[in-house]
Order: structure tokens, then C-alpha cells, then sequence
């Protein structure tokens, strides 16, 4: 089983034990799935990235000054994918939206007996079963793999999209509501209009080892019809905090690294982490612990009382700030998704308590985000010069 231990430090030795393997061994192998537990090409860093116990900009600069950019391009650019996902999503939040309507509707259709067999495993088809078995059993599933499983699903089996989606979010220890949900949307057609995914299996056979060659898969993937996305609209302007202002800090699992967000400076008095989430129960330790290790380094970096808390609601975060004598709280900017669906929802009750809430961006998401406009391969054009005005490869 892999080791995701749910710490900084867990983070910081995977990324080190990685780095010198990040440029050709990379490139080369990262398509193959050698199954749990095998020696893979990959970094397996995601559940560092996706909780920012790792910030995507020391993962980069680590990899780029062992090995260039060029010699990294690949690996980059996978960290890239990522980001322009996130920033994707960012500018067309109702997308976000459009997929939980279609999820709760496709719940309601008689397809009961169909989903929990594939689910569980029990489909008969080679691979497909292994990888259902696999995600729930360890959280984690290989790039390639969750390609394959997402085609599958709704080219084979002709199961709801959406269905398979929330399945991924609800176990991966890495679910990310950007990148899975696009993904999941350009597996089936929706996302590049015309454009899917088809599984064969030539293709898992030679990326296996031989280990899958399921027989039976579709043999035409018929773009899945859907609503447009909409055009992309700006970013959202953010008001900045005073810095002497009685501040709670308020941590999410969206963001578990807040030293690198905020000065010493700023007027905090307290920091409340939280350790909420909704996935399944390898994802909820692993937030968990990522929520335990946050509340340590707070304490060291910040000197303030840190609570950590279970639940996301107005109550426990009022309280918080009226004990810490808090008229503002700061968070690390929340992307879309549901943490920041329930951040809307509690913003204006905060208000009407006489606190006001201010969300930080990072700057690596500054940069980037605005330029997820069109497709990837136009945003990787600009991923060099980026990186340079981030202080990362030379100029």
C-alpha cells in the first residue's frame, strides 16, 4: 500500500527523494502503471500538492534547479496541469455548479444496481475492477489508470459522467474539484468540444506491464452531450486585510501551508484549522492529519492558540473569533469547489456579526490563473516566462 503520511515533512522527504528523478527517468516512464505498491516513474506528491502541504512553486524550483526546465519540461508541466485546471475552473466557476446538478440528477435515475457494481469491482471487466478496488483500498489511482477507468465508465458501462466523477472525489486521497471534475469533462467530450477518450486495450496492455488487456470496451467514444461553458469571466478582486486588526487566521484543507501566505505581522490572535471533508475515510485521515500537522506549525510560526476543528460552520467560526477578540478573519485563498461554496454561504452571517473576511492569493495562482483562458497548450506557452518573473529558471 503507499505511504501518504499527512505532513509537511512527509512531503518535503518525497519531494527529495524525487527531484534527481524528475527529467528523462521521468518523461519516459510516466505512462506506466506498474500497479500498487511497484516502483513507479511518477512523483505521487499529489496529496502534498492538493492540501498545499507542498506549494506547487518549491515543487517546480526544486525540480528546475536540478534539472533545467528543459530537462524538466515534462514533470513541469504536469504541475502545470494542475494549476491551469484550478485557474480554468476559477474563471468559469458555473461549471462547478453544472456538475452538481448533473450529479444530483443522475442520482435519482434507476441505475442503482449498475453503480454499485462498478463501484465495487464487480463489472468483469479486467483492469477496470482492479482500479475500483484499488481507489477505495488505497486512496490513489495513476494518472493513466483514472484515463482509462473514466473511459470505461462512460463509454463501456455508458454510466453517468458525473456519477464517476463524484466517485473519484469521494475516495481519491488527491481529489481536487478542479482537475477531477475537467478531467472527468474531457474524458467524456465536454470539455473540448468534440474531443474524447477512448480506452483500448492495446493501449492499457502496453502500459501495464501486460498485466490488463480487457477485452469488450467500447470501440467509439461519442462526445456526451452537455451545456457549453460558459466564457470565461475575470477574477475576483480581494479586498487586502489591515494588518492591525485583531485577526483570526482560518485554515482550510484547501490550503494547509498559511506561513507562506501570511507575515508575522499581521495582528493575529488566533488560528483555526479545519479538518472537515467529505471524501471517504482515507481522505478524511489524510485531511485529518494534514489538519493536525497545520495547527502545529502555526503554533510555532504565528505564537498564537490554535484549535482545530471538525465541523465548517458559522458557529464554531464566530465563536472562535470572539474568544481570540478577532474582528477580521484571513484565509489562504479557497478555490471553487465545496469549501468555497460554504465560505459564500457563511460570509455575509460573519458580517452581520462585525466580521469582515479577507481571502489571500497566492501569488503563483495570481500569475497563472488568468491565463487558463482557452486550452492547455496555449497556457503552456507562457509557463516559461512565468516561472522567470517567479524567480524560477533563468531569463
Amino acid at each position: 500500500m503507499i505511504d501518504f503520511l499527512p505532513s509537511r515533512a512527509a512531503g518535503l522527504s518525497r519531494l527529495a527523494a524525487f527531484v534527481p528523478n524528475a527529467g528523462r527517468a521521468y518523461a519516459e516512464g510516466r505512462n506506466s502503471d506498474p500497479g500498487p505498491g511497484a516502483i513507479a516513474a511518477v512523483s505521487r506528491l499529489s496529496p502534498w500538492l492538493r492540501r498545499r502541504l507542498l506549494t506547487e512553486a518549491e515543487v517546480v524550483t526544486a525540480v528546475v534547479a536540478e534539472h533545467g526546465l528543459a530537462a524538466a519540461d515534462k514533470f513541469v508541466a504536469e504541475v502545470l496541469w494542475r494549476t491551469y485546471w484550478k485557474g480554468w475552473l476559477e474563471l468559469r466557476p458555473g461549471v462547478w455548479q453544472q456538475f452538481l446538478t448533473e450529479r444530483d440528477a443522475a442520482q435519482r435515475l434507476p441505475i442503482a444496481r449498475a453503480i454499485a457494481a462498478a463501484e465495487a469491482g464487480t463489472t468483469g471487466i479486467e483492469g477496470f475492477d482492479d482500479w475500483a478496488r484499488e481507489l477505495v483500498e488505497t486512496g490513489y489511482l495513476h494518472n493513466h489508470a483514472r484515463m482509462w477507468f473514466a473511459s470505461i465508465w462512460i463509454f463501456t458501462l455508458r454510466l453517468p459522467w458525473a456519477l464517476g466523477a463524484d466517485f473519484f472525489l469521494r475516495h481519491l486521497i488527491d481529489a481536487d474539484p478542479a482537475s477531477n471534475t475537467l478531467s472527468w469533462r474531457w474524458v467524456a467530450g465536454l470539455q473540448t468540444t468534440g474531443k474524447t477518450y477512448l480506452a483500448t486495450a492495446d493501449n492499457i496492455a502496453r502500459y501495464t506491464n501486460g498485466r490488463f488487456a480487457p477485452q469488450g470496451l467500447a470501440r467509439t467514444a461519442t462526445p456526451i452531450a452537455g451545456s457549453p461553458a460558459p466564457a470565461a469571466v475575470p477574477l475576483s478582486p480581494l479586498s487586502p486585510p489591515d494588518g492591525d486588526t485583531p485577526t483570526l487566521l482560518l485554515v482550510t484543507p484547501e490550503d494547509s501551508h498559511p506561513e507562506s501566505v501570511f507575515a508575522r505581522s499581521l495582528d493575529l490572535r488566533a488560528g483555526m484549522v479545519i479538518a472537515n471533508d467529505a471524501g471517504g475515510p482515507l481522505s478524511a485521515a489524510f485531511v485529518m492529519g494534514a489538519a493536525d500537522d497545520a495547527a502545529a506549525r502555526v503554533v510555532r510560526h504565528f505564537d498564537v492558540p490554535t484549535q482545530i476543528a471538525d465541523t465548517f460552520d458559522m458557529a464554531t467560526i464566530v465563536a472562535a473569533a470572539h474568544r481570540a477578540g478577532a474582528r477580521q478573519l484571513v484565509t489562504p485563498y479557497v478555490p471553487v469547489g465545496p469549501f468555497a461554496d460554504a465560505l459564500g454561504a457563511v460570509e455575509p452571517l460573519l458580517a452581520a456579526e462585525g466580521l469582515t473576511l479577507h481571502r489571500v492569493r497566492r501569488r503563483w495562482d495570481t500569475a497563472f490563473w488568468p491565463h487558463a483562458q482557452k486550452g492547455f497548450f496555449p497556457f503552456k506557452e507562457r509557463i516559461p516566462a512565468i516561472l522567470v518573473t517567479e524567480g524560477i529558471g533563468r531569463p
